[in-house]
């Protein structure tokens, strides 16, 4: 049996993507930003995939699917935003996910956001969504898990994964992944002897550039500029990819390189989030929205990871 799935918030498709590697079939998908959608489409087809706001869609209108899906708007809940959660009007979105939950009633609920969810006004956030979902009659499970710690990626992304069940016999058998060491550097993603287009290197004429050459020595390590200043030393991890490298051009994080120090390219960041060598961003997509779109989005194999075991458990002999 293949199990369909319906995906609200789906950004460029990296939960779709985990889903689909998993065995699940992309159904039906929403989002509202159309330089995501034309990303989503590009990698993964476009017939099923509606770009339009959640708040306009007839619950009437999704056909038949087992798993919903959705990373609902992280920034109420972040301590990098205002923390306004549900009084933000992205954060009301989540009312939109219950809504079509009451009226669709899937086997199956996965919500990923910020792991601060959990504690974010004194924890009343994260009990409305476990609470929401049990008065549909779900019994809930959550996890929250990192690409350093659960899929060998260099990066800190530390988040929440919520999933809920309709059968408590599915949910009994349901696993959340474990964690597994941390084999990949960044040196195995990223190739400092590789040259770059111009657009990605600092020059003399950035009011941080002399600063950069006293801070950056080490070739190799991921550095980051933040509203103090430049890090002083390199990562060997690289810090969370946040969805401003889109909006403030010096948030995306830099890297010394045989040829200077540049910023990291949207297909390096891409690859920091688990995505296939082969996804790309089609023509017309501008550098700001690509690094938008890639900070928005999820690590893919922890997706995969945690949907197989979904598979798993759906599959009761």
């Amino acid at each position: 049996m293949e199990y369909r799935v319906a995906s609200l918030f789906a950004g460029i498709g990296g939960i779709d993507l985990g889903f689909k590697q998993a065995g699940f079939n992309i159904v039906w998908a929403n989002e509202i930003d159309k330089f995501a959608c034309a990303t989503y489409k590009a990698n993964l087809g476009g017939d099923h995939l509606v770009n339009c706001d959640i708040r306009r869609v007839n619950e009437n209108d999704i056909p038949d699917f087992d798993v919903l899906v959705a990373g609902f708007p992280c920034q109420p809940f972040s301590i990098a935003g205002k923390q306004r959660g549900f009084c933000d009007d992205r954060g009301q979105l989540f009312f939109e996910i219950k809504r079509i939950i009451k009226a669709k009633k899937p086997n199956v609920v996965f919500l990923e956001n910020v792991a601060n969810l959990i504690e974010h006004d004194n924890g009343k956030s994260f009990e409305q969504v476990y609470l929401s979902l049990m008065e549909e009659g779900y019994i809930v499970r959550y996890s929250t898990q990192n690409p350093k710690t659960h899929a060998n990626i260099p990066q800190q992304r530390n988040r929440v994964f919520i999933v809920a069940f309709l059968d408590l016999e599915h949910c009994n058998k349901f696993k959340y992944p474990e964690e597994i060491p941390l084999i990949t550097k960044i040196s195995d993603i990223i190739n400092i002897h590789e040259k770059h287009d111009n657009v990605y290197y600092y020059t003399n004429t950035h009011p941080l550039y002399s600063e950069m050459c006293k801070k950056i020595k080490d070739k190799g390590l991921i550095h980051r500029i933040n509203d103090y200043g430049i890090s002083k030393s390199g990562y060997e991890i690289c810090p969370t990819l946040t969805a401003n490298m889109g909006t403030y051009p010096d948030r995306v994080h830099i890297i010394k390189d045989d040829y200077g120090i540049r910023k990291l390219t949207p297909y390096e960041c891409i690859l920091l989030q688990g995505y296939p060598k082969q996804y790309k961003f089609p023509k017309g997509i501008t550098l700001q929205q690509a690094y938008k779109q890639i900070g928005n989005s999820v690590c893919v194999p922890i997706i995969y990871n945690i949907a197989l075991n979904i598979l798993k458990s759906l599959k009761i002999e």
